[in-house]
């Protein structure tokens, strides 16, 4: 991958009407729902970014014909729960976690051996939080040493058993790929999680009428249930815009003065709309309009306004409904009057990049009071960035890139940002929108 730079010119607002691509993690489900149900499935709106064109990629290398993707129209022909072919070749997930880890619960269940394989990134990232609850399953999956890609599936011999697993930590990714093997596995399999996480698995099975059974426990902890050796029948899926995407837009818009923004047809999940909480907690002014349903799915126009935004204490309950936007909350909270407090968010130190670590440098290279500690951060915020020497440096993580960009609406001199080439894995267009909708970003290959 060449080497990709931001130049970010200071200053602007954000104005006007824009939409988002495709909401990522329902995307990476559609095709593998698709691909493992009865009949044909058709995709509307899909994220034709790197990681879903992974996943996309690895259903054809097992045999399932798709056609498109043609401007977000996918057409899926599905095989069935048992139709899946054995690849010839490792499956390249690229760069994401979400995509190899809820694939490695489909691949416990086949009677073929697959392998696992995805960037340095990825190749990084730990995956016992999978492995080990599928071995308890049957399944037989090998790591790499310290347990991170590639992941070796073997053929499981009889069926998976189904178990009854709680999970150590909130993780949407280590739920469905529990649940997906349970749809291959003997029995009821069930997970309880600690609190409330994403839950696009659950609602899309439903989708494709396979029943799945969900228990709130008390105020965090829900468990989900479903028995395996069922059908799932094609359906059609419209995929709302990603509120991750969207999340760099509403920050900006909250931050930049003069700014007046509406986001259209995101998707507002309850369990993925924590960064809006966290904003309206910091004073944002942010509203929701024409809300709808699509697809089981609930969407809503986002209406941003530039606000005066103060500094808090982030409620633990909000952490896992807000895990991917932190990066661009951080810098909200870099302009944000006074202190706010992340804590209970050890998981951003194991995406695709130490994302407190490499935020607090990036803001650093700001001037900006920002103190990692173990499991979230510290920041001071309120007063004028103040640029140090030095480019930011993304590590190669998309949304380091783009929480970077941000910063630039309060900048006083341009913001540089290096290793921007991941971007396109889950917002292709971020650069043709923001300079849009009022910014300034200039793309240097090297």
């Amino acid at each position: 991958m060449s080497q990709v730079r931001f130049i970010v010119q200071p200053g602007g607002n954000l104005r006007g009407r824009i939409r988002v691509p495709g909401d990522k993690s329902i995307s990476h489900r559609s095709i593998m729902l698709g691909a493992i149900a009865e009949g044909t499935t058709e995709v509307e709106g899909f994220l034709e970014g790197a990681d879903s064109l992974a996943t996309l990629q690895a259903f054809r290398d097992m045999g399932v014909h798709i056609e498109g993707p043609d401007n977000g129209h996918v057409v899926i022909h599905g095989v069935g729960l048992r139709g899946l072919k054995a690849p010839d070749k490792p499956l390249d997930m690229g760069n994401s976690g979400t995509a190899m880890r809820l694939m490695a619960g489909i691949l416990a269940g086949q009677a073929f051996e697959a392998t696992l394989i995805g960037d340095a990134s990825l190749s990084r990232r730990p995956m016992k939080r999978v492995t080990d609850p599928l071995g308890l399953m049957g399944a037989h999956i090998d790591t790499a040493p310290g347990g991170t890609p590639p992941l070796h599936v073997h053929p499981v011999g009889d069926r998976l058993k189904g178990i009854d697993y709680t999970l150590p930590m909130a993780s949407a990714q280590v739920k469905s790929a529990i649940l997906l093997a349970g749809l291959y596995a003997e029995g009821r399999t069930c997970v309880t999680e600690p609190a409330p996480t994403r839950d696009h698995t659950e609602r899309m099975l439903r989708g494709f009428g396979y029943p799945v059974h969900t228990e709130k426990l008390d105020s965090q902890r829900t468990r989900i249930c479903l028995s395996g050796g069922g059908t799932l029948r094609a359906t059609h899926i419209d995929v709302p815009s990603d509120i991750s995407s969207a999340a760099f837009f509403m920050v900006g818009a909250a931050i930049a003065p003069d700014s007046d923004l509406l986001i259209e047809h995101v998707g507002v999940n309850p369990t993925r709309t924590g960064v809006i909480d966290i904003l309206r907690l910091m004073g944002a002014d942010i509203t929701l309009e024409n809300e709808r349903e699509v697809g089981g799915e609930p969407v809503a126009d986002i209406r941003v306004r530039s606000s005066r935004l103060h500094g808090i204490d982030i409620p633990p309950e909000l952490v896992p409904l807000a895990i991917d936007e932190f990066p661009v909350l951080f810098v909200a909270a870099a302009v944000a009057e006074g202190t706010t407090v992340l804590r209970g968010a050890e998981e951003l130190r194991v995406k695709e990049s130490d994302r407190i670590q490499v935020m607090a440098d990036a803001l650093h290279t700001l001037g900006v009071d920002a103190e990692p500690t173990p499991d979230g951060m510290i920041i001071r915020g309120g007063r004028p960035f103040q640029p140090q020497q030095g480019v930011i440096d993304s590590h190669h993580d998309h949304r380091i890139s783009m929480a970077s960009a941000i910063t630039a609406l309060r900048a006083p001199s341009p913001v540089v940002i290096d290793d921007c080439a991941n971007v396109a894995t889950s917002f292709p267009t971020f650069v043709e929108l923001a300079n849009g909708a009022g910014m300034q970003i200039e793309v240097a290959h090297a």
